[in-house]
């Protein structure tokens, strides 16, 4: 029965990755006139349906509001407690990130965070994605004399970008990066107008080209799939395609894109007799799933397992957060070493701990001499080994190590492994 639960967890586990990852999801829209003109949710709605995924959304853009407006504003207070998105899109006011970055520090940034705090609070796993919108066409000049980097599109196009990545990594939040999407354009295919008459709101290809970054983020799919093409032309929806694959598909890591995702890890421990203790070093995960490649499985962050017999056994962890997964698989040595090992181990002296600059390793039992030392962070990075023909005492330098946790790792004669916690400090 214990064997059958273990297979069902696997199964129903493996199901909800699969379900997480149908292409269906939902999003909210706070933003102003750049999100509502040609109205841009409905356009990425139109590409999704035209790739057989499903983008269901709501969207709340009255003109020239701000994320203080938003923050303000009971309509878009109620969106947000909703509760029920895999992502809440904000765009600021076109100007205002552009601004001195003592106005951005008193107007901006502040309002992203609390907004953002909003949201996660409703519902952690609602992750929030900035709308990087761009340069005017020829800047701003209603601020150009009072602030002259503004006064071209490169000045004003280079500060929205930044304060957009910043708002992103300040909040652990993602960029859907369209201002850098439509740099990439205007440097590459000067021909494609991606500007309304007015310089300032985008024509029926600046929203094609919004639209389609913002696909390409959501849904994490390579935009040159994209078939719907929004009455445009050929060559102009192949090469804002390109465009968007080159500047965000290509490039996600810019733009923090699945940065959050889980990501599975582990290193172990061999406590003798068959048993093995697992160190879950992965990272942004919230459940487990273990398969020890014996028919035993477990859902323990950190199990102690018992194999059967000693040999090699490729065991994976699965690690999830919020419909998204990752697994790791390791060949894992399992040893029979005995009682009598287990206490000669019992012998070796880590001193001091917490250490500063160094710390020292004695062994009392010659005939179980060390054999090599690993250090190994929280990540599960080996930052330090040393083989060794045989040494009972030794000193390390660990001053230029990082303060923080780590275990240290030894090795004996007779291949029996011990870890113990270190502190450097």
């Amino acid at each position: 029965m214990k064997f059958l639960r273990s297979v069902l967890l696997l199964t129903a586990l493996l199901c909800t990755f699969s379900i997480s990852k149908a292409a269906t999801i939902r999003v909210l829209f706070l933003g102003n006139s750049y999100t509502g003109v040609n109205d841009l949710p409905h356009i990425v709605s139109d590409i999704a349906l035209s790739n057989n995924d499903s983008l269901i959304y709501d969207s709340y853009t009255p003109g020239g509001y701000t994320l203080q407006n938003h923050f303000g504003d009971a309509t878009s207070l109620a969106k947000i407690n909703q509760g029920n998105w895999d992502y809440v899109v904000l765009q600021e006011q076109s100007q205002l990130p552009a601004f001195p970055i003592g106005q951005v520090q008193i107007s901006v940034y502040p309002y992203a965070h609390k907004l953002d705090s909003l949201i996660n609070a409703v519902n952690p796993c609602t992750e929030t994605m900035f709308y990087m919108t761009w340069g005017r066409k020829y800047g701003d000049a209603s601020n150009c004399s009072s602030w002259p980097p503004v006064c071209t599109y490169e000045g004003m196009d280079s500060l929205l970008n930044l304060r957009y990545r910043t708002m992103a990594f300040d909040n652990n939040a993602t960029v859907s990066p369209v201002g850098a999407v439509w740099n990439h354009i205007i440097q590459n295919y000067p021909s494609i107008e991606l500007y309304q008459s007015d310089e300032s709101h985008p024509s029926a290809a600046g929203s094609y080209a919004a639209a389609c970054c913002f696909y390409s983020s959501i849904f994490r799919k390579d935009p040159e799939t994209i078939s719907y093409n929004y009455g445009l032309d050929s060559i102009t929806v192949a090469s804002i395609k390109l465009a968007t694959k080159t500047t965000e598909f290509n490039n996600t890591n810019a733009w923090y894109i699945g940065a959050y995702d889980p990501k599975a890890d582990y290193t172990y421990i061999n406590n003798g007799l068959n048993s093995v203790t697992f160190l879950n070093n992965s990272m942004n995960a919230v459940t487990y799933l273990w398969d020890f490649n014996d028919g035993s499985y477990s859902n323990t962050a950190n199990p102690i397992h018992m194999f059967s017999t000693p040999g090699q056994y490729n065991v994976t962890l699965f690690s999830y957060k919020c419909g998204y997964s990752d697994r790791t698989t390791t060949s894992v040595t399992v040893l029979s070493t005995g009682i009598s090992q287990l206490n000669a181990m019992e012998n070796v002296l880590v001193y001091p701990n917490p250490a500063s600059n160094f710390v020292e390793i004695r062994n009392s039992v010659p005939e179980n001499f060390i054999t090599k030392v690993e250090i190994i962070n929280t990540l599960g990075e080996i930052v330090y080994s040393s083989n060794f023909g045989s040494a009972s005492e030794f000193r390390i330098d660990t001053h230029q190590f990082p303060r923080g946790y780590y275990f240290i790792s030894l090795t004996s004669k007779n291949n029996y492994l011990k870890s113990y916690p270190l502190v450097l400090n």
